[in-house]
């Protein structure tokens, strides 16, 4: 059975992935999955930076839209939902894209990432979930530092997850992600998407001032009002943060500027990921003939040409 070409476009928040997505997936008779692990909710629209229908220009989307907020939507349901969108594309005769910048979700499509084989100790997690934040990333640091790398110190649940997997497999949690063979059914084109590191920060901090002009706090005002507790949706930047506000932690202003530092680190974070992790062809989009290269890279490895 011939392998499915798959056009798969990741880079850090604010790059300008959306945009080109779609240019591209016009001129290729494309569709597109999301690989965002937070657009998948409705009525988070403008934290997640959702796509809109006149952005989409009648190109189909897949994945938007799809859950709840209350559902906490799940890497191995993204990767089930996508190898069945991704199959649906082609046989209608249709390019596939994947575009997105949550690295495990859109490794665990085309490497051979099995969730949940490692194992759990809930006695362990249990016991660990009894310290400190910073006690517990220390400790990752000290563990697996290519795994400290790539999460954040304030993201207990998924330092706690490293710190259970290496406990059961004695493995660092990084090795049983990076050495993975490619998914045979998918000849995957991996395009990455960067900017200087102060032209990218820039457009996320205006990124955010735009979002909070556009209605971020009533969006965001909506979802803690629902008491969801501690869930994918409530732990997204631009949301959390915002949480803060809410409870009368932190002024407004404050809590704008921590979106933004948040988002700058989450950034630097996705390109950690997506270099280390998975075979990446990168593209500077300040370099002005950028965009006719990635074409030029699409066509020849349509044409089953070296990429």
């Amino acid at each position: 059975m011939a392998k499915i070409p798959v056009i798969v476009l990741v880079g850090p928040t604010a790059v300008g992935k959306t945009a080109l997505s779609v240019q591209l997936a016009k001129k290729w008779k494309g569709e597109i999955v999301s690989g965002d692990s937070v657009q998948v909710y409705k009525n988070l629209d403008i934290g997640t930076a959702k796509i809109t229908e006149d952005e989409k220009e009648n190109i189909p989307h897949h994945l938007l839209d799809i859950v709840p907020p209350n559902e906490n939507y799940t890497a191995s349901r993204f990767k089930e939902e996508t190898l069945q969108a991704i199959e649906d594309i082609f046989i209608r005769g249709k390019q596939p894209f994947v575009v997105g910048g949550t690295g495990l979700y859109v490794q665990s499509v085309f490497y051979d990432y099995t969730f949940g084989e490692s194992g759990e100790d809930i006695v362990f997690r249990n016991e660990m979930n009894q310290l400190d934040p910073e006690i517990l990333f220390e400790r990752l640091k000290e563990l697996d530092p290519k795994s400290a790398e790539t999460i954040h110190p304030n993201n207990k649940r998924r330092v706690i997850r490293a710190l259970e997997v290496m406990h059961v497999t004695k493995r660092a949690f990084s090795s049983m992600q990076t050495h993975q063979t490619l998914n045979a059914r998918f000849k995957p084109l991996f395009i990455g998407l960067d900017l200087p590191r102060e032209v990218l920060y820039e457009r996320i901090n205006l990124r955010v001032d735009n979002m909070i002009g556009e209605g971020l706090l009533d969006e965001a005002k909506w979802l803690y009002e629902k008491h969801l507790g501690d869930n994918s949706a409530t732990r997204a930047i631009g949301y959390k943060e915002l949480f803060q506000y809410f409870d009368g932690q932190i002024s407004l202003e404050e809590a704008i500027e921590l979106i933004k530092k948040n988002s700058r680190h989450f950034a630097k974070r996705q390109l950690t990921w997506f270099r280390n992790r998975m075979s990446v062809n990168w593209f500077n989009l300040a370099e002005e003939d950028s965009v006719s290269q990635i074409d030029e890279t699409i066509k020849r490895f349509l044409d089953n040409e070296t990429v």
